[in-house]
C-alpha cells in the first residue's frame, strides 16, 4: 500500500531534546525555562528553521535579550554547545536500512536551519534518503499545510502512498489533514509497532550495538 516513509530529522533520526539538554547543563528549573524561551522556544528559532534569519543575527538578538534578563553566561553556553545533542539514533538508522532493503523509499521532511541541515548531511545515513524537503528551503515550517503540499509537489508522491513520522503531534495531525498517514514518534519500540499497524513489517530482526534510539 505504502511506497515511502517520510521522516522528521530532529527527534527521530537524530537526538533533539532541548529540555533534557538544558536540565543537564543548568540544573535549575527556573533558569532552564528562561533559557528555553530565549533560545529553542523563541520566534527567532522558528525564523532560523524557516531560513528567514542567519545564525549570527539570531544569536546576536538572543544574547541581547539574555543580557537584559541577566542570563548572558548561561545562554551563551547553550548557543555554543547545543549541536552536541544531535547524536545519530543508531537503531533508527538500522531500521531505515531495513526498510530500504525491503523496497521502501526514504524521504525527510524537517524544520531545520540551513547550517544544521549542512551538518546533518555529513552523516553516513544521509545517503539512505531518496530526497526530501527542509523548512529553510521554502521558508515554511511544519505544521503549516503548505509545506506538506510542497513536499508532495517536489517529490511527485501521492498523499496516500506515504507514511509520515514526526515526534511532534501537531505536525503529524497537520499531515493527516492533508490525507497523509502519520506516526507520532514516541520511541523506537512504539515506532516499530506503529509501522506494523500500517502494514509495514520488518522481515529481519534488528540488532543494535548502541542504546541510542
Amino acid at each position: 500500500m505504502y511506497e515511502a516513509i517520510v521522516l522528521d530529522l530532529g527527534g527521530v533520526v537524530v537526538d533533539f531534546d532541548p529540555r533534557s539538554f538544558l536540565m543537564e547543563r543548568l540544573c535549575n528549573e527556573s533558569r532552564e525555562n528562561q533559557v528555553f524561551d530565549l533560545v529553542f522556544g523563541s520566534k527567532l528559532w522558528q525564523e532560523l528553521d524557516a531560513g528567514l534569519i542567519t545564525r549570527a543575527e539570531a544569536n546576536r538578538q538572543i544574547m541581547e535579550q539574555a543580557r537584559e534578563q541577566g542570563l548572558a553566561f548561561e545562554t551563551q553556553a547553550i548557543l555554543d554547545d547545543w549541536p552536541q545533542m544531535l547524536h545519530t539514533r543508531r537503531r533508527t538508522v538500522e531500521l531505515m536500512k531495513q526498510l530500504k532493503k525491503q523496497g521502501y523509499a526514504l524521504y525527510f521532511l524537517s524544520n531545520i536551519a540551513p547550517d544544521t541541515l549542512d551538518m546533518i548531511k555529513e552523516r553516513d545515513f544521509w545517503r539512505l534518503f531518496t530526497g526530501g524537503l527542509a523548512s529553510c528551503e521554502v521558508q515554511i515550517n511544519k505544521p503549516d499545510p503548505r509545506i506538506y503540499q510542497e513536499f508532495l509537489r517536489r517529490t511527485g508522491l501521492s498523499s496516500d502512498s506515504i507514511v509520515f513520522v514526526d515526534d511532534n503531534k501537531a505536525n503529524v495531525q497537520a499531515a493527516f489533514e492533508q490525507g497523509i498517514a502519520g506516526i507520532h514518534y514516541k520511541g523506537y519500540n512504539s515506532f516499530v509497532k506503529a509501522l506494523g499497524a500500517c502494514g509495514i513489517h520488518l522481515k529481519e530482526p534488528l540488532v543494535s550495538r548502541s542504546p541510542k534510539e
